[in-house]
């Protein structure tokens, strides 16, 4: 990084002339190949309470068929309206994207947008811009548009993952460490679960999010290192499971907005932690409900019907891809549920179209997307090797079979790798990678099958032969028999940035009986035992742990249970 090159574009970017005129454009001599995209703000007219401004975006990187431009006031100007971009502002913050007839950007291409707003007081023109992301104005370092490579600590990645340590959380490792046997994983990384407004700050004297960033430049030191957070708090949260419900209601966007995802959203961007690479898990269990929980379909809830209706899942999922993408060194991972899930015919597609609808609502754009994660907080077998969904026994297809049902996947790999290829076709970007959370879905143990089932019936083949023990693939309560997966691990297969265990081993996913909480948790049958079933789970039983406590509390059982049946078994 030319540190002389980058003091004179900053200033550039500063400078105001007569008119009211942002100099973004970079003179020849300093060089914009390696300026990513520059921005040209002039204030064309001004009176004593409005403005008429005019925006030129250049794209100096990879041609983008999508494209949103951002930036913050000093002062109180309020957009009123606009043209040749959709303007949204909150607060001081303002998003433009493009309009549909304008979303093509070629590298070094150009588009034009404008709008009138007012203020009062002085109308300082704003100091940065982003283009999806990526501070416009600025040199780059990378002498072009190829990647550094060679990046230096905050600089973006392809796969964040890559080269970096992962932090671990000490509030998690201390539970671990304290199980006999847990000082065997007490040292591996694991998700930070942002799962309501009061974790921000921390909750009953615990760790906050600064206190985690914090923690995690020690354990940085001078390499590279990936920080795991789980953004977990919508309004109407879970709406087919009670277990997890949270602490907004339906309607409270607002309150999602203004008082968790903004706070959030501060912090990242705080200098201090610029070094850090950020990966967030947006809102687990939530967008795919919308696909298979609503309307006329048995497994539909009124509370997923309502969700679908005032679209606040939409709206949350892209305002905080919206905001959180804004911070250079965040990489957005979109919940996509698991193949158990939306591995059918009918929801596979319609979920990767509803996930492009979240990801271009609110101001975001495709390119603040880094990729999706599968499997989190689920059980779902990674590998399934004694048996392939193109299998024929006693004359039926695998695909016939109880467990199977119609499904076009066994496995979590299978369609984590096509489902990233579903994304790509509906318009996210070719470079998007999947994780899969393999906490849980290990399926070790003396129960483990070491080859294929009798073939005797299509039935005695797939059950016979399958690693995952579950009663159904809809369960997901603390599953009975379930083990440690894959630890974590970077780049472990094509398309896939990464195993990860997002959701931390020894949480309860519910409780097993009712119990009075403050926490907006509620008791859900699936974590029951007894429970016979519902249509989500072809109306078998539950499978879970007996004496469980509410979701997120530690579970001794369950975490002695996983270390039992890991598979790699544990040393």
């Amino acid at each position: 990084m030319s540190r002389t090159r980058t003091a004179m574009l900053a200033a550039l970017a500063l400078v105001a002339g007569a008119s009211g005129t942002a100099l973004a454009a970079v003179p020849d001599e300093i060089g914009t190949a390696a300026v990513p995209c520059t921005v040209d703000y002039k204030v064309q007219n001004q009176w004593g309470t409005g403005f008429t401004a005019a925006v030129t975006v250049t794209n100096n990187g990879a041609a983008k068929s999508s494209w949103a431009v951002k930036w913050s006031y000093a002062g109180n100007q309020q957009i009123t309206n606009g043209w040749n971009a959709k303007l949204s502002q909150s607060g001081t913050a303002v998003t433009a994207a493009n309009e549909s007839y304008n979303g093509t950007l070629g590298t070094g291409g150009s588009v034009s947008f404008g709008f009138n707003a007012s203020y009062s007081g002085t109308n300082a023109i704003p100091a940065t811009f982003t283009l999806d992301g990526v501070t416009c104005n600025v040199d780059d370092g990378g002498g072009g548009t190829d990647p550094d490579p060679d990046p230096q600590p905050g600089n973006r990645v392809d796969n964040p993952y890559s080269g970096a340590k992962v932090y671990v959380n000490p509030e998690w490792a201390a539970k671990a460490a304290a199980e006999p046997g847990g000082s065997r994983i007490s040292n591996q990384p694991t998700g930070v679960w942002l799962d309501r407004i009061a974790a921000i700050n921390g909750v009953n004297g615990g760790m906050g999010l600064r206190d985690h960033l914090d923690e995690a430049l020690t354990q940085k030191g001078s390499g590279e290192l990936v920080v795991q957070l789980v953004i977990y708090n919508l309004p109407g949260r879970d709406c087919a499971a009670l277990a997890s419900n949270g602490e907004l209601g339906p309607t409270e966007i607002g309150r999602y907005k203004t008082e968790y995802i903004d706070p959030i959203a501060a912090i990242l961007a705080d200098p201090k932690y610029a070094g850090l690479r950020i990966v967030t898990t947006v809102e687990i269990d939530s967008l795919p409900n919308l696909v298979t929980n609503t309307g006329s379909r048995p497994t539909a809830t009124p509370e997923c019907d309502v969700m679908k209706a005032n679209g606040n899942y939409v709206k949350g999922v892209g305002y905080a891809l919206s905001e959180l993408g804004d911070v250079p060194n965040v990489y957005n991972y979109v919940d996509a549920g698991h193949h158990g899930w939306i591995g059918w015919d009918d929801n596979f597609a319609p979920s990767a179209q509803l996930f492009k609808e979240a990801a271009t609502a609110e101001g975001a754009t495709v390119n603040d997307v880094h990729g999706f994660i599968t499997n989190t907080a689920n059980y779902s077998a990674l590998k399934e090797n004694n048996f392939t969904i193109n299998d024929n026994v006693a004359g039926k297809s695998v695909r016939e079979s109880k467990w199977v049902d119609w499904n076009r996947y066994v496995d979590e790999l299978s369609f984590a790798q096509a489902f990233r290829n579903q994304l790509v076709s509906v318009g996210f970007n070719s470079s998007i990678g999947m994780l899969i959370d393999t906490s849980r879905n290990g399926w070790g143990g003396t129960a483990r099958p070491t080859g294929p089932g009798a073939t005797t019936s299509v039935d005695t083949y797939v059950d016979g032969g399958r690693y995952d023990r579950r009663l159904n693939t809809g369960n997901w309560c603390n599953q009975s028999g379930a083990g440690l997966g894959e630890r974590p691990q970077a780049a472990p297969a094509t398309g896939i940035d990464a195993y990860v265990w997002m959701k931390p081993p020894g949480e309860s996913d519910g409780s097993s009986s009712a119990i009075p909480n403050d926490e907006g948790k509620g008791f859900d049958r699936m974590c029951d035992p007894t429970y016979t079933g519902n249509p989500r789970n072809n109306n078998n039983m539950s499978g879970a742990l007996p004496n469980s406590p509410l979701s997120g509390h530690w579970f001794s059982a369950q975490f002695q249970q996983l270390m039992q049946n890991a598979y790699p078994p544990l040393p």
